[in-house]
């Protein structure tokens, strides 16, 4: 199996590749028009009264491999020692043992550093290798009000939202940002910040 992996000399897995390969949290990096939909969707949120912390846009792929792999070894029991390797991406993801012997406690547990450190300890299904992240054409944002939110929907009809929970969740609220053409994510699966331009 080792075949398949990352070679004896590249970089071990663990916290130092967390800040590597960076994605955007800006609504600039998302491709036209679905920044111009998000921005109205928000700014309308905003508007009402709304509290939007936006967490992630534009995930570049290996960013997105290296989250992908490293959730499934702890959040799905993957053998490290099976994880295929990308180009430009020089990560090991097996580590040894006191015995200098190939480790799986070691190697789940460094993949755990990676997790930990991008914050996907709750997330309920494997970010993507390939998704609307990478595309361009996903977000990630965290949405919250007090009481009665009262937003207009992209045709400027009032929509008094008075249902729980007054999250991103409400399923009031993913109706008036399907009419902005910000889809909340509606595939397999837990993806509670997610939101795109067809819900994938």
């Amino acid at each position: 199996m080792r075949d398949n992996v990352a070679k004896t000399g590249s970089e071990p897995s663990g916290a130092e590749w967390v800040l590597r390969f960076p994605g955007s949290s800006s609504l600039r990096d998302l491709r036209t028009p679905f920044r111009d939909k998000v921005e109205a969707f928000v700014d309308a949120l905003r508007a009402a009264g709304a509290t939007v912390s936006i967490s992630a846009t534009y995930r570049p792929p290996k960013r997105a491999y290296l989250m992908h792999w490293s959730w499934l070894i702890v959040k799905r029991d993957l053998d490290p020692a099976t994880i295929p390797v990308m180009d430009g991406v020089g990560i090991n993801w097996m580590h040894d043992g006191p015995d200098k012997k190939y480790s799986r406690a070691a190697s789940v547990a460094a993949a755990r550093l990676m997790v930990n450190g991008m914050n996907m300890q709750t997330l309920g299904v494997a970010p993507a290798l390939q998704s609307r992240h990478t595309l361009g054409y996903g977000i990630d944002m965290n949405i919250r009000w007090a009481g009665t939110l009262v937003i207009p929907d992209a045709g400027d009809n009032i929509v008094r939202i008075e249902t729980f929970p007054r999250t991103g969740m409400n399923k009031q609220l993913h109706q008036v940002g399907a009419t902005y053409g910000v889809i909340k994510y509606n595939r397999a699966g837990r993806d509670e910040p997610h939101w795109s331009d067809n819900g994938a």
